[in-house]
């Protein structure tokens, strides 16, 4: 994409302010400030101590969530506490005001007449209510404000969720629509989908009415809460915490709310009967039992057990989360037409169960599609990205044969078997085969089918999260090996690297494919990114062909191997194009050193970095070690200790960073590594920084010809501080050994505090080091350990 076709940009944020300190109100706090918007805090004045103490404990217990809301911890000084009473002069110069107060109308209401006097003539107004009419709301602004007022609404956690619904009213400005929409998308990171202003919107009237229909099916065909609990997680593509234990997570009482919301807001829906806790859910919010929050809920843990309610028994149970052998193998079929047509033929009740719940998915899903979204691509991602689903509704049912599910929904329905009687929509069997296409995915209340979003920010995705059977243009091929594709993708210069492997683990053809792939860069193109069509970045090297090596005693060929691994990061470093590395998910091992080596990495927010070596039984040797090295040599060539102390624990311990902000934290990535919010954007913007580098003359850096290391007495400092680890049991006595020689190749081997030394010798030491390690039995035993188990030997 050249720069004059450059999309537009969002709206210009520089201050927000979040209204409501609670748990939604405090995180989307959180995640703004990850983006670097400065965001206020505000809650009510406190009775006791500084006025605004609700929102100051807020920003602390911040740093006590797990998963973390902030990306880098030291980011929570930066949100500004405050209070209704003594800050409304902050609103002044704020651009975007996000409500997260309770779920109470008059409430937010009151909170609207009291700061709208404040606000600035341009502010945004937002409420991130979860299901409350946002044309309601609105009426409580003054009229010229009206236009500036929208829903926003963040799943819960919001830096993990991808999606926010926005709600426009009849009022909101198309303007003030696609500036939010283009700051969500880049700024927040965040796939947006434009929800109908009906009760609960998209995400939620679809997935709570599918936790009412297993639950209502969980009872009718008298299952265990873990039995479908095994059902309804990854066996259906879903996320593991499935149905009873997704809503102990949510917090039981916030269920119940949930479901009477939608009894109190949606009278009229044909399956209205069914919009109420079942009695044993109001049992346990009776006892105090909500869940995760009191220590137990559906499922509690004893000791190291997790046992289960048996409603029967009145009783806890051990949990025993699997299906019946029939329906392991059902669902084990890869052909969705198959699988559904055993479902419904079967009469095991396991799968009764699931043909019922996905029956009666469906059926809702068609008959509401019309009232709650503009089309059905908008339900499926609401669905897949606000509940972590794999395939929406929508293309479940398509995937699965839409004229026969049709067909079979109708004979349940006049079978009386269906929960509702409700007929399905005359589009749904109008002979189609299904709602997604090539002209785009069907909207039944235009009676059409629309093509994704035309706002320029999406311009910004080269491969957007696909709908079913969509396909993208997968550019063309310049070489490929059984390790690597060299591609590009339009006409400009900039050649992309992509692994073959499973995981993007690294194995000979990879480095060998690395290497060549550059030397046609050099002669061919103007610049190279290394980016994968999907997570992870790299798991690493590819152990299962390294233990054959040591198995066979095939030293040599071991060696060789190390080698050719540090020759592909130098190719990648000395490269005459500049490299930059696309990481997203994982780079572990051998890909968070590609992408050290890189002239530049542009890291999605979720990267998980880390030189893992240590944890089996390794050290860094595809040139992370040197790597670390030469940059605190660079940092402070006077005394390189003082930067290598920052980065030793990181090896030792073989850490790995919660986010990418982290990872500058750990010494993974440099300062001048850009990081990006939305992983959709990611090979759009490493593209962009290729091209930058390219067209400003890029050279690399010339080789290192003397680095001053820390000798023997900083290997010597290291080994004390590791010898009170042994002593307090922290470290066995192989950990140490690990240690010591990490320790030995990042201050320059046994040679005097403040030589010199070449990149040579540096690589020389790693490869030596771990060639001895890896002879060991120990090692080798970890290796196998982690292999078969995916979990680190301590031994």
């Amino acid at each position: 994409m050249t720069a004059a076709s450059s999309p537009t940009p969002g709206l210009r944020i520089r201050k927000a302010a979040v209204l409501g300190a609670g748990v939604m109100g405090a995180q989307i706090a959180a995640h703004l400030t990850n983006a670097g918007v400065e965001t206020v805090l505000f809650d009510l004045p406190a009775k006791e101590g500084p006025k605004s103490s609700i929102a100051l404990k807020a920003i602390a217990n911040l740093a006590k969530l797990s998963p973390a809301p902030l990306a880098d911890k030291a980011l929570a000084a930066s949100i500004i506490p405050a209070n209704y009473d003594d800050d409304l002069d902050h609103l002044k110069d704020v651009d975007l005001v996000i409500e997260a107060i309770a779920e109470r109308m008059d409430w937010k209401l009151d909170l609207y007449k009291k700061i709208a006097g404040h606000l600035s003539k341009t502010a945004i107004i937002a409420s991130n209510t979860s299901g409350l009419s946002i044309n309601t709301l609105a009426e409580a602004l003054p009229e010229e404000m009206r236009h500036r007022f929208c829903g926003v609404h963040f799943f819960n956690p919001p830096r993990y969720m991808h999606l926010v619904e926005l709600i426009p009213t009849r009022l909101t400005d198309k303007n003030v629509l696609d500036g939010l929409e283009a700051f969500l998308v880049t700024t927040v990171g965040k796939g947006v989908v434009i929800a109908k202003d009906t009760p609960n919107f998209i995400g939620n009237r679809i997935g709570v009415f599918s936790m009412l229909s297993a639950m209502y099916h969980t009872d009718q065909f008298k299952l265990g809460f873990d039995t479908v609990d095994a059902l309804t997680g990854p066996a259906l593509g879903r996320p593991k915490s499935a149905t009873y234990r997704t809503a102990d997570v949510v917090g039981l009482d916030t269920m119940a709310h949930v479901i009477k919301t939608m009894a109190d807001t949606l009278p009229d829906d044909p399956w209205h009967q069914y919009f109420k806790a079942p009695v044993w859910l109001q049992g346990l919010i009776d006892k105090g039992a909500l869940g995760q929050k009191t220590g137990g809920g559906f499922y509690k843990k004893v000791g190291k057990d997790i046992v289960v309610l048996d409603v029967e028994k009145q009783d806890f149970r051990p949990s025993e989360q699997k299906p019946s052998d029939e329906v392991a193998a059902i669902l084990a079929i890869k052909d969705p037409a198959e699988k559904f047509s055993k479902l419904r033929a079967s009469s095991d009740p396991q799968a009764q169960f699931l043909w019922a719940s996905f029956r009666d998915l469906f059926h809702y899903s068609a008959y509401h599609l019309a009232d709650i979204a503009d089309t059905a691509r908008d339900v499926d991602f609401a669905i897949r990205w606000g509940y972590g689903w794999k395939l929406g509704p929508f293309e479940t049912w398509q995937a699965a044969g839409w004229q026969q599910i049709a067909e079979w929904i109708n004979e349940d329905i006049k079978a009386g078997k269906a929960m509702s009687n409700a007929p399905l929509p005359a589009w749904v069997t109008d002979g189609r085969k299904g709602v997604h296409g090539k002209d785009g995915s069907y909207s039944a209340s235009a009676n059409a089918d629309k093509p994704r979003s035309q706002h320029p920010v999406y311009q910004r995705q080269l491969f957007p999260d696909p709908i079913l059977g969509e396909k993208f243009d997968t550019g063309s091929t310049v070489w490929e090996n059984d390790g690597v594709r060299l591609w590009t993708l339009g006409d400009d210069g900039i050649g992309i690297i992509s692994f073959k492997t499973k995981m993007n683990t690294v194995n000979d053809h990879v480095l060998d494919g690395i290497q060549h792939a550059i030397k046609l860069a050099e002669e061919k193109l103007k610049a190279v990114v290394i980016w994968q069509t999907g997570e992870p970045f790299s798991a690493g090297a590819d152990l299962k062909g390294a233990l054959g090596l040591l198995k066979d005693g095939k030293f040599d060929d071991f060696e060789h191997m190390v080698a050719n691994f540090q020759r592909t990061s130098m190719a990648i470093k000395h490269a005459l194009v500049p490299v930059v590395s696309a990481v997203r998910g994982m780079a572990f091992g051998g890909g968070c050193e590609f992408q050290m080596h890189s002239a530049r990495t542009v890291a999605a927010l979720e990267s998980y970095i880390g030189l893992v070596e240590a944890g089996v039984g390794l050290l860094p040797a595809g040139g992370g070690l040197h790597e670390l090295a030469i940059r605190a040599a660079k940092a402070n060539p006077a005394d390189p200790f003082e930067e290598l102390k920052k980065v030793f624990e990181t090896v030792a311990m073989a850490k790995v960073s919660a986010s990418a902000f982290e990872a500058k934290n750990l010494g993974l990535l440099r300062d001048s590594d850009v990081v990006v919010f939305n992983a959709y954007e990611l090979l759009y913007v490493a593209k962009q920084v290729a091209n930058a580098l390219a067209e400003s003359g890029y050279r690399p850096p010339l080789p290192a010809n003397a680095i001053p290391v820390a000798g023997d007495v900083g290997t010597a400092t290291f080994k004390a501080s590791l010898a009170n680890l042994q002593a307090g049991y922290f470290a066995s006595p192989h950990d140490i050994d690990i240690a010591t020689r990490i320790a030995d190749t990042l201050c320059g081997g046994v040679i005097e505090r403040g030589s010199t030394v070449d990149e040579e010798w540096l690589l020389a030491l790693e490869r030596k080091h771990f060639v001895e390690l890896a002879k060991t039995e120990k090692t080798q035993a970890r290796i196998a350990h982690t292999m078969s188990t995916g979990k680190p030997l301590r031994n």
